[in-house]
């Protein structure tokens, strides 16, 4: 029992943010235990991305590839995976905090009874050799240490961005292992008929390359629309503190912080944001952050790229104004090609 795996998942037809992430963190914890990274693939027709993953830091890949694993389904999922590691005997097991992720792993821990730690900021390697699982509890207000000292394997959910993503090694070697893929009668019970996308999704929180967040300090649900046209204008998704969450403002599958979503978006706008610790660990990463609010003493400020001081209300107008000239004299400026 010595390779730490990864069980990847698919966003449409590409590999999800949190799989290269966690592979990345995987091939640093085994290169210091000595231990093989392995990535577990489920899903139809997916051969093709397991250079990819290889690429990315796996020594080996698994891939169960069958017509009836096309979509997401716990129960077939959740029998190719148990008997998987039944069958293996991995050290480590880490899914992505993910929709999917956080359906599977439950169901899989208890199959193979062994422990499992949901939601993790953070995993390292003790000085007896243990993955030390780090996650917030005590309603967030606290960050606990967590190891699985007796049942194998060790299994974690991770959330997605608390890990960058690995550099891409081309040309990288690594083994490929096709797994037969066995399925009963009753793990085929539910049937995916239709897929219909919703209009706002939550999960592009995680993956957009613009994150609007506002806070507390928008003041009312009608002031919290204003972030939606700033976020159309500039391609990005709107996010939020917990308050205008907990004010029916916005659905909390959009909150960001250590009770909600980790964003690592190349531009953060924080609108009417203080800056409480457990909001920030949900957004530190975010490479260039631009913070708006009337308290020039607001916490938010000390992670802030750019800081602007006043009223949200009367900046946000002026900075979508600024965003369509901008646009416009691109546009005009433009030549054509023949």
């Amino acid at each position: 029992m010595h390779d730490i795996w990864v069980v990847t998942e698919l966003v449409g037809k590409d590999l999800a943010p949190v799989s290269l992430q966690l592979l990345g963190q995987a091939r640093q914890l085994a290169d210091q235990t000595g231990d093989k990274v392995i990535a577990v693939a489920m899903g139809h027709e997916i051969m093709p991305m397991a250079q990819e993953l290889i690429e990315h830091g796996a020594d080996e890949v698994l891939v169960a590839d069958h017509p009836e694993l096309t979509y997401y389904r716990t129960l077939p999922y959740a029998r190719i995976l148990g008997e998987l590691i039944q069958e293996k005997k991995p050290n480590v097991v880490l899914m992505g905090a993910t929709s999917q992720g956080r359906d599977l792993a439950p169901r899989v821990a208890a199959r193979i009874q062994t422990g499992l730690t949901a939601d993790c900021l953070e995993l390292s390697i003790n000085k007896d050799g243990l993955l030390v699982q780090t996650k917030p509890s005590y309603g967030d207000n606290v960050m606990v240490d967590i190891v699985i000292p007796e049942h194998r394997p060790q299994m974690a959910t991770v959330r997605p961005n608390v890990f960058p993503q690995p550099e891409r090694i081309c040309g990288r070697k690594g083994k490929v292992t096709s797994v037969p893929v066995s399925l009963q009668p009753d793990d085929l019970k539910t049937v995916v008929k239709e897929i219909i996308a919703e209009e706002q999704q939550a999960s592009r929180l995680e993956e957009a390359d613009v994150v609007v967040c506002g806070g507390r300090g928008m003041g009312s649900k009608e002031n919290f629309e204003q972030l939606y046209a700033l976020a159309d204008a500039l391609g990005g998704v709107v996010g939020a503190t917990r308050p205008p969450a907990d004010e029916g403002w916005i659905d909390p599958a959009f909150q960001i912080g250590q009770s909600g979503k980790m964003v690592a978006p190349k531009l953060f706008i924080a609108c009417g944001v203080s800056g409480a610790v457990q909001f920030t660990v949900g957004m530190e990463k975010s490479k260039i952050v631009v913070a708006i609010n009337k308290d020039a003493s607001a916490p938010i400020f000390n992670f802030a790229t750019y800081g602007i001081v006043g009223d949200t209300r009367e900046i946000i107008p002026a900075l979508l104004q600024e965003i369509t000239t901008a646009k416009e004299s691109k546009t005009g400026s433009r030549k054509e090609c023949n």
